[in-house]
């Protein structure tokens, strides 16, 4: 137990020492380093800063609660102690066996994991997303997505649960490969049906419109040889600001997904919703400007009837005059300041080439089979790890102590061995796949450069980072075992260096 106990909180420490070095480059980096001046403006480096300093505060807290909470959980025996109240709570259903106890024990801290993660929630979207400008989401939205999210994956994580216990109690003593092609199996399944199934239930897809930008897309998977199907856009601006782009499908069927908040105005569906609003802005501009030629008119009219009136009737007139001129002033300044908005809107976002880089990025990921690799990987690390599991199955010594004195159930097996005895492999595992990660996005980025798309995808880069208050700097030692992405400025480095 204790050994175990030392291993996790050594790597909550190492991992809060390397937050801390990142917090430090936040703090110290005041200016904009010299190879991005020009690039990023100083007022969004300093937006950047704050929100990634506010960020870094919020996660070391939540990491310091998680750490503590199950910490508490290990020493105070809560295991043994839910596996016996899922227990008694089975007995009344007149079944007792591991599979379904063990499906009571999951169900049970996902309730108490779904309640005690909505404070935090609530924060980070409330009032971290929502002082940066990011979060999009009302109370309303909110509510009704924890639900959804909250059955989906109560349905999905017991059903997964009981089939996996079922499977190695059933497969003997070669049970781990059983496990495997199970997990396997699950994975794939997960992997074809959530696009179109599960993601349609949180967000809205829509076809991407033809034009200009579709034409162009579909001209680049041509040139490729890429079997693309669909071309979609997903409405993430009602969650988030934060935009991305991505690509999914199996063999010959590919869908090619760009979130709304990455394009400009005009080339985003338009769905009915907007459309009438808009119409509806037309309309009451159209009218304010009817009132007021309606107003000048009748000024004039009463201007001339009473060019023979006495003179305080003409200052009367006057005075109406420039009342009706500041009228007029500040409909035409109102209509000017929503074309500046409308326009600030369509800048918004990136450009058709930009766009085009950024998929010719994404597009390298799948010329260069790195998905496949990256499954291939953690299928063998699946089956690897439940191999290693075989050996402490058995070990009544490990479940003794942590409080299962009579016992061995399998779930609570798996929860020891691999959240705690792993600790020191998931560690190592997790740095190599961080490593590979980076090197497969240097890759996709030469890719692009290949396709004579370098410059337009250093500045789609640059506008990603704008917009979605990405730090351009890291400390070099934090980066290598947090960032899967490296940070605009060492992509914008490797970039020159290619094209140089």
């Amino acid at each position: 137990l204790w050994p175990c106990l030392l291993f996790v909180w050594a790597s909550f420490c190492w991992t809060s020492y390397l937050a801390w070095r990142q917090r430090k480059v936040y703090k110290e980096s005041g200016t904009v380093p010299p190879e991005l001046e020009g690039v990023i403006k100083q007022d969004v480096f300093d937006k950047s800063r704050y929100y990634q300093l506010d960020k870094s505060t919020y996660s070391l807290a939540h990491s310091l609660y998680k750490q503590v909470e199950f910490l508490l959980f290990i020493v105070l025996g809560v295991l043994p102690f839910v596996w016996n109240i899922s227990g008694y709570i089975l007995s009344y259903t007149g079944y007792n066996n591991e599979v379904l106890q063990s499906v009571v024990f999951v169900q049970l801290f996902l309730l108490y994991s779904e309640v005690t993660a909505i404070p935090w929630s609530v924060y980070h979207v409330f009032v971290l997303e929502e002082k940066h400008g990011f979060n999009k989401q009302t109370a309303d939205f909110f509510i009704k997505d924890h639900i959804k999210s909250f059955v989906l994956q109560y349905i999905l994580v017991s059903l997964l649960t009981g089939g996996l216990i079922f499977v190695i109690k059933w497969g003997g003593e070669y049970f781990y490969v059983y496990a495997w092609l199970f997990v396997f199996a699950v994975s794939m399944i997960f992997v074809m049906t959530y696009h179109d199934f599960i993601a349609p239930l949180f967000d809205k897809y829509t076809p991407l419109p033809d034009g200009e930008l579709r034409t162009a897309i579909e001209t680049l998977a041509v040139s490729l040889k890429f079997p693309l199907t669909k071309l979609q856009v997903v409405e993430g601006s009602v969650r988030s600001a934060h935009s991305n782009a991505y690509f999914y499908g199996f063999g010959s069927n590919k869908v090619i997904v760009l979130f709304d908040t990455l394009l400009q105005d005009d080339m985003k569906p338009k769905t009915e919703e907007k459309e009438k609003t808009k119409n509806k802005n037309k309309t009451e501009n159209k009218e304010d400007e009817n009132e007021t030629e309606n107003k000048e008119d009748e000024n004039e009219t009463e201007n001339k009837e009473d060019e023979n009136e006495t003179e305080n009737k003409e200052d009367g007139n006057e005075t109406e005059n420039k009342e009706d001129g500041i009228q007029k002033e500040k409909v035409e300044e109102e209509v000017s300041m929503s074309e500046e908005k409308d326009e600030a809107k369509k800048t918004k976002g990136c450009s058709i080439d930009e766009i085009l880089a950024v998929l010719a990025h994404e597009l390298g990921h799948w010329k260069y089979s790195h998905n496949i690799k990256n499954i291939t990987i953690a299928e063998i690390n699946f089956f690897l790890s439940f191999f290693m599991f075989g050996y402490f199955m058995n070990q009544q010594d490990m479940f003794d102590s942590f409080g299962f004195n009579d016992s061995r159930p399998i779930i609570i097996g798996l929860i020891i061995v691999f959240e705690l005895i792993f600790t020191p492999y998931n560690f190592v595992f997790s740095f190599i796949m961080t490593q590979i990660c980076r090197m497969y996005e240097y890759h996709a980025d030469e890719f692009a450069q290949s396709l004579k798309r370098g410059p337009a995808l250093g500045s789609a880069l640059t506008k990603l980072v704008t917009d979605n208050l990405s730090f351009p700097i890291a400390d070099p030692l934090y980066s290598a075992f947090n960032h899967t992405h490296p940070t605009l400025l060492e992509r914008i480095r490797k970039l020159k260096e290619k094209q140089d």
